[in-house]
């Protein structure tokens, strides 16, 4: 099976950028106290070995950075491509002014990675979504680092071992980490004052964003391993399309729309709901017909409803709730029988498509003779429903007309003279046309 061009581009970014953060910690580590009594130039400027020193300890904190912003690209992330494509660039000069043997190498493969990431541009266009809870933990344990850098270095005079700027931020943040070498100390009372308030504040900066940052990237491996979505998750949904009940006629649907609008499919199902996590669908584990469950799935701000489960009873119920919560939400039905058509229409749906009978038409016209069904079919196939013309309305309106006599079980102008216009007319429309015996409920 062959690659498309897309996914072999984001694999290679990926790949490529993993491979440049490991050879930059590699490279960093190796050059690390590492000294020489050789000169070093590069375009006939001397090197100094505290240049070296540093760049290596830099190098390999950037390459620490790099495996992180792999793991962005490998989810799409559009703030990873700038990341990565500001990133590359000091790697490649962090190997050029460590001037190791494996400064080579590194230089060679963050220039090819930054030209295949640059190209592949397009790939990376997901949105990284920070909750307001993130961004306040964020900006509160750079305050606290901040506070604790500038505090010690004013008071510079009333600790020892504090008398540049880097020697106050080193104090600051060993003190939030709880690491707590002891080669920084305060030798006055005000000093010790402040250090006691420096612990309060930077240890308990960093247990906020700690718990804030990451609880919801572990809440999110659980939901999507155990087939459910988080609170978070779904009160950023907007404008998706709405997925009640999973069958085998939902299969093709969601191939189809999920590649032109966010979906969220709403399944009673664990098993069911586990599988199409994995796949990469949006998965909501509760009743379909249930209100609240609705609700949860944000309806209100859905932009379309689909029921397809192959079981029209269940669609029935779970269009009445949804039509109920969202008079003016598009609702979309598939009817696996001929007869519950207009049924599905009376719960509330504004479309109502029977494949069987369609599909059952086609096929005796094509047997026929009847032209024009098969350029019917590629028009509906690459046209969006939204987009689909007046002229092949028509005509699929008038071969249904001539197989079916005029009653071709699809919305023509009876059914929609039929079509209850309140919830109340359509609930109880509903409730007397379908048999609620035991069967059907199963």
């Amino acid at each position: 099976m062959a690659l498309s061009r897309d996914w072999i581009g984001a694999r290679a970014s990926v790949v490529l950028t993993l491979l440049v953060g490991v050879l930059s910690v590699v490279t960093g580590i190796a050059n690390i106290g590492v000294g020489s009594a050789a000169e070093f130039r590069i375009l006939g400027v001397v090197i100094p070995d505290v240049v070296r020193q540093v760049t290596a300890f830099t190098g390999t904190l950037t390459g620490f950075v790099l495996l992180a912003n792999a793991f962005g690209l490998q989810r799409r992330l559009r703030i990873a491509w700038y990341a990565a494509m500001v990133l590359l660039p000091v790697t490649a000069t962090q190997g050029i002014l460590q001037t190791s043997q494996l400064s080579f190498p590194l230089i060679a493969l963050s220039a090819l990675a930054f030209v295949v990431v640059g190209l592949n541009v397009r790939t990376f266009d997901r949105a990284a979504s920070l909750t307001t809870a993130q961004i306040a933990s964020l900006t509160a344990v750079t305050g606290a680092q901040a506070y604790g850098t500038a505090g010690a270095f004013a008071l510079r005079e009333d600790f020892d071992g504090v008398s540049t700027l880097l020697d106050a931020f080193y104090f600051s943040l060993v003190t939030g980490s709880t690491v707590g070498y002891g080669d920084v100390t305060p030798t006055t009372a005000v000093g010790k004052l402040f250090a006691l308030s420096v612990v309060l504040v930077t240890v308990s900066s960093f247990a906020v964003v700690l718990g804030v940052v990451f609880t919801p990237l572990i809440e999110a491996r659980l939901s999507k391993a155990l087939g459910y979505m988080t609170e978070e998750q779904l009160d950023t949904l907007e404008d998706h399309v709405l997925v009640l009940g999973h069958g085998d006629l939902t299969e093709p649907i969601l191939e189809e729309i999920a590649a032109k609008a966010e979906v969220l499919v709403v399944v009673p199902d664990e098993e069911r709901a586990r599988r199409l996590s994995e796949r990469g669908y949006t998965v909501l584990t509760d009743d379909p017909s249930d209100e609240e469950a609705q609700h949860r799935g944000r309806i209100e701000a859905a932009r379309a409803v689909i029921t397809a489960t192959g079981n029209d009873a269940e669609d029935a119920l779970a269009i009445l709730t949804a039509r109920q919560l969202n008079p003016d939400l598009t609702i979309v039905a598939a009817a696996t029988q001929r007869e519950n058509v207009k049924k599905l229409k009376r719960a509330g749906a504004d479309t109502v498509i029977s494949p069987a009978v369609l599909g059952a038409h086609f096929l005796a016209e094509s047997a026929l003779g009847g032209g024009g069904v098969e350029a019917v079919e590629e028009e509906l196939l690459k046209t969006d429903v939204s987009e689909v013309t007046a002229d092949v309305v028509d005509e699929v309106d008038g071969t249904a007309d001539a197989a079916d006599g005029g009653d071709g079980g699809t919305a023509d102008a009876a059914d929609v003279g039929d079509t209850p216009t309140t919830p109340d007319e359509r609930q109880s429309g509903a409730e007397d046309s379908f048999e609620w015996d035991s069967d059907t409920r199963e």
